[in-house]
Parts: structure tokens; sequence; C-alpha cells
């Protein structure tokens, strides 16, 4: 459900990680992280192949409402349900239409022409334009640990898209590409106005509400553009949903807000990098897609660029515990989706 990467220390710095009673055992937490980062990753294939039962538009709008519908029972399940407040309208409206909806919708449209494991590693450039709108909106500081970072990540890019790995003439290969990046670009801005927000709620029990609007703009648009839905092969393609929807949205992305809690940032941001990894196995072992060596050096790139600019040094125990944000009042922010779709 649907959040890439380093994400989610992006999204918000501030973090609880004293524990809570009946909270998971730090072992235990990150055990469960793990198998969050492969339920993410498997979810690019499952997108790609969803496409086969169903038209992107649909695929995009089904999994929103999916996805949605899980979250509201595991919050009402979980007496996390609120209703928005009014401080909270303009983050349900940015995270709703810019990542839930715009991402979703050209990652979705992308994969008709794009390999799921190059979109994974394409869709997880976004931290390298999170940290330049930052500097530019936000003041925040481009230390030289982070323009080396942006180098990196940029030559990965420059990798994949080299003259004798990628062919330029092939106007479907461009336009399927150029969605993936422009999606990139779309979620950092998404990013960036979540860490200038005012949280009331947390952005876990804000979720569902992002969702809702997402669905219900994903399913007016599939109307309008695609016609009523046309699904070929229900069986499969309930599985599918059933997975994207369900286990790799909703659920996954519950228990990533429950043991990231317990977890210190830059483990979190260095874990949320297996996710394009695993997204690249899971295409390479699922879909059978044949990836080149262009493909795995400029994940190596990209993920070392975006660990180098995103993930800093842990705070001394002193300043850590003195330090604002450790209150367990202060709402802490959950990933952002790292799955295209839900």
């Amino acid at each position: 459900m649907n959040l890439p990467a380093a994400l989610q220390r992006l999204a918000s710095p501030r973090r609880d990680t004293r524990g809570s009673h009946g909270a998971p055992t730090r072992t235990n937490a990150g055990l469960i992280f793990a198998i969050v980062i492969v339920m993410w990753g498997v979810n690019w294939p499952v997108s790609k192949a969803l496409l086969a039962h169903v038209s992107p538009w649909w695929s995009t709008a089904f999994r929103s409402t999916v996805g949605m519908l899980t979250l509201f029972i595991i919050c009402a399940a979980t007496r996390r349900l609120v209703w928005p407040k009014r401080g909270d309208l303009p983050v349900i409206l940015s995270v709703g239409l810019l990542h839930m909806t715009v991402f979703s919708l050209l990652v979705a449209i992308s994969l008709q022409y794009v390999s799921a494991g190059r979109s994974a590693v394409l869709a997880y450039t976004t931290p390298l334009w999170v940290m330049p709108a930052a500097r530019l909106w936000l003041g925040e500081a481009l230390t030289p640990r982070r323009l080396v970072g942006i180098a990196f990540g940029l030559l990965g890019i420059a990798v994949m898209f080299n003259p004798l790995a990628f062919d330029w003439h092939d106007r479907n290969a461009v336009f399927g590409n150029a969605l993936v990046l422009a999606s990139a670009l779309v979620w950092a801005i998404a990013i960036v106005h979540m860490r200038a927000h005012r949280w009331v709620n947390g952005p876990f029990e804000l979720s569902p509400w992002q969702l809702l609007l997402a669905s219900v703009i994903l399913s007016t648009l599939a109307l309008l553009f695609d016609g009523p839905p046309r699904i070929a092969g229900v069986t499969g393609f309930a599985g599918l949903m059933t997975y994207g929807g369900i286990v790799g949205g909703g659920i996954a992305y519950w228990l990533a807000g429950v043991v990231t809690r317990q977890l210190p940032a830059g483990v979190t941001s260095l874990g949320l990098l297996g996710v394009p990894v695993v997204g690249t196995l899971a295409s390479a072992f699922l879909l059978r897609e044949s990836l080149g060596l262009d493909v795995w050096l400029a994940l190596a790139l990209i993920v070392g660029g975006i660990a180098l600019g995103t993930v800093s040094k842990p705070p001394s125990a002193a300043s850590a515990s003195n330090a604002p944000g450790t209150s367990t009042d202060e709402p802490t922010a959950t990933p952002c989706r790292t799955d295209p779709a839900t």
C-alpha cells in the first residue's frame, strides 16, 4: 500500500522507539518487517500480472478499493479508526490525489510497456528527487553526503538509459519509462508535503481516508476512459487481487505501521531499500523477466545512492532520549506505500 524505500523516514523524521506493552520485541519486529519487505516487493510482479486480466485503469481502481476496505476493517478492529480533522485535510488531499491516485495510475499504465523489475527500480528513484525538493521547499541542507548520494542515483539512471542497453527508437518503451519517472516525481512532491504537514492524526489513521478519495477518483476515471470493467479469467484475477489488495496491501501496511515503531529509523530506511531488490528478483522469477546487467548495476547505484543520502548516523543514547518526537503522544509516521497500486 502502496510506500517506496527510505521514504518512511523521508515522510516524517519523528519516531517512537521506546516500545509499548503488547508491542513486538525488536527481534520479532525485525522478522515481521522482513516479511513486509517481501510482501511489498512481490506486489510489483503481481501488478504486472493483473494487466493480463483487466485494464490498468480498473486494476488500479480495484486494488485501491480493496486496500481501502481492508484498512478500514483493520483500523476499526484495532480501535484506530478516526474521523479526519480539518487540520489533516490538506495531507489527505495531497497524498490521496498525488500518491494514491496519480502515482498508482501512472505506474499501472507504464507496466504495459515496462518490465515489473525495471519499474520497481525506477520508481524507487523517488528519494533522489525528495532531497533537492526538500532543500527548495523546506530549507533542508544538501550535505556533501546527500550530494554524493544523488550523484550515485543519477549515475544509476544514466546506466539504465544508455543507448547500448535502451532502445531510444522504441516509442512505447520511452513512453512507459517516462511514466515511471514521472510517477516518482509526483510521489516526491507528496512526500515533501507530508514532511511539512503538522499532523493531527497519524499517517496510518488517515490512510483509509486517503484511499477512499483515491478509490472514488480512480473508479470514476476508469469508467469515463475505459468503460465498464472487462475481466478476463475471473479466478486468476481474484487470486491476484486478493494478494495485491489485501495481503500485500492493507495487511502489509498495517504490519509495517506496527513494527516500524519498534525499529530504529536507520534500520527501516535501509530495510525498505530491499523492496526494489525483492521486486526485481520476484519479477525475474515469477514472470520470467530477462533483466540485463544494466538493470542490476543501476539498482546497486540507485539503492546505494539513496542509502548514502537518506540514512544518517544514529544519535547517541543521551541525545536520542532528549530528542523531540520521542513521546508516544506524537503521531509516528508509518511507511508510505511501497507498491504501485493499492
